[in-house]
C-alpha cells in the first residue's frame, strides 16, 4: 500500500539541513585566513547526500503521475542513491529494484537488502556505466512494470541541491563562501549547489573533482573522460577541475578519522583532498566541500589497516 507523500514528522521531511563542519587539524598548514568547511551529509536518514536527490526525484514522479502504486522504482546506482531509493520506497510503500556493480562494497549491498530492495548485480568491469545500460534496457522492456528515474539524466537531481544544499551553504557561511568543491558522479551536487551559489555571488569559484584515472577506487565518482557523461552535467559551470588519486583519498579517510574525528567514506575524503589543494593556494577565503557519506559503508576495505595518518 502506497502511503501519503507528506505527513507530520514524516521521515522524508528530515532530509537536509545537515551540519556545516570546520575542517581544521588536517589543514594546519593552510593560511589562517582561509577556512575549510564541509557539509556532513551522513546526517541524512539514509546516511548520504543522495537522499536529497532521490527524495526530489521520487516525489516529483509521484506528483506528475509517473510513479503509480503498481510500479517498481528501478535505477542504476553505485550504492548511495540506491540506499536512498530503498528507504524512501519502504517509507512510501514502493518496491525497489537496483542495478548495482558487483564490486560495490558489501556493506552497501547488505544495507540495500535490509531495506528490502532487489539487487541486480552487474559486471564490475563496466562500473556504473554497465549498471546504467542494464537499468535502461529493463525499463524499456517493461515500461508498465517499472518507473525509471534515471538519476544521471533527471533534472530533479540537480534541482534538489539548487533548492536545499546551495541555500544551506549560503546561510551557514553567512554568504562568505568563496569556493565550492565537489566530486562528480551524477554531478547533481556540484551542478545544483554551484548554480545556486552563482545566483548569490557571481565571483564564487566552483571546482569539480574527478578520479585521476579510469581505474580507481573512489566509489560514487566518475572519470568522465572514459565514462558515460551524465546528461545533467554542464562542463561550462566549473571554473576549475581537479583530480584525486585513490591512494590519497584512502590516506585522507584515515587522517580525517584520526585527526578530526570524522569517520567518512572515500568520496568524502577525495573532496577534502581537493578542498585542501584549493585552500593552499589562497591567502584568504572560505572553502566549502561535501562529506558525502560515512565510513561505515567501507569498513571491509583494506586501506583502513594501512599505516596511520601521515599527518600525525
Amino acid at each position: 500500500m502506497v502511503m501519503p507523500i507528506f505527513g507530520e514528522n514524516s521521515l522524508l521531511d528530515t532530509v537536509g539541513n545537515t551540519p556545516l563542519l570546520r575542517i581544521a587539524r588536517v589543514a594546519d598548514d593552510v593560511n589562517p585566513n582561509v577556512r575549510i568547511y564541509a557539509k556532513a551529509e551522513y546526517f541524512n536518514p539514509g546516511g548520504s547526500v543522495k537522499d536529497r536527490a532521490a527524495r526530489r526525484m521520487i516525489l516529483n514522479a509521484i506528483e506528475r503521475g509517473l510513479l503509480t502504486p503498481e510500479k517498481v522504482i528501478l535505477d542504476a546506482t553505485s550504492g548511495n542513491t540506491g540506499i536512498a531509493y530503498a528507504w524512501i520506497g519502504a517509507a512510501l510503500g514502493y518496491k525497489v529494484t537496483l542495478c548495482l556493480p558487483a564490486n560495490a562494497s558489501i556493506e552497501r549491498q547488505k544495507i540495500l537488502l535490509a531495506y528490502g530492495a532487489e539487487l541486480v548485480l552487474t559486471d564490475p568491469r563496466y562500473s556504473t556505466d554497465g549498471a546504467q545500460r542494464l537499468a535502461k534496457e529493463m525499463a524499456e522492456a517493461e515500461p508498465d512494470r517499472y518507473y525509471y528515474p534515471d538519476q544521471y539524466n533527471n533534472d530533479a537531481n540537480w534541482e534538489a541541491h539548487f533548492h536545499t544544499t546551495g541555500p544551506e551553504v549560503w546561510a551557514q557561511t553567512g554568504g562568505e563562501v568563496t569556493h565550492f568543491v565537489a566530486g562528480l558522479g551524477t554531478s547533481g551536487t556540484f551542478m545544483g549547489t554551484g548554480r545556486f551559489l552563482r545566483t548569490k555571488k557571481h565571483d564564487v569559484r566552483l571546482i569539480c573533482v574527478q578520479p585521476a584515472t579510469s581505474l580507481h577506487g573512489l566509489e560514487g565518482l566518475k572519470h568522465f573522460a572514459t565514462a558515460i557523461v551524465p546528461g545533467i552535467y554542464d562542463a561550462k559551470l566549473a571554473d576549475e577541475q581537479l583530480t584525486v588519486e585513490t591512494e590519497d583519498a584512502h590516506a585522507m579517510c584515515r587522517c580525517l578519522a584520526q585527526r578530526e574525528g570524522l569517520f567518512v567514506g572515500v568520496s568524502s575524503a577525495a573532496n577534502v583532498c581537493a578542498a585542501l589543494e584549493v585552500a593552499k593556494t589562497l591567502s584568504a577565503g572560505v572553502v566549502v566541500t561535501v562529506l558525502c557519506d560515512a565510513g561505515d559503508k567501507y569498513l571491509s576495505e583494506r586501506f583502513w589497516a594501512d599505516e596511520p595518518c601521515p599527518m600525525i
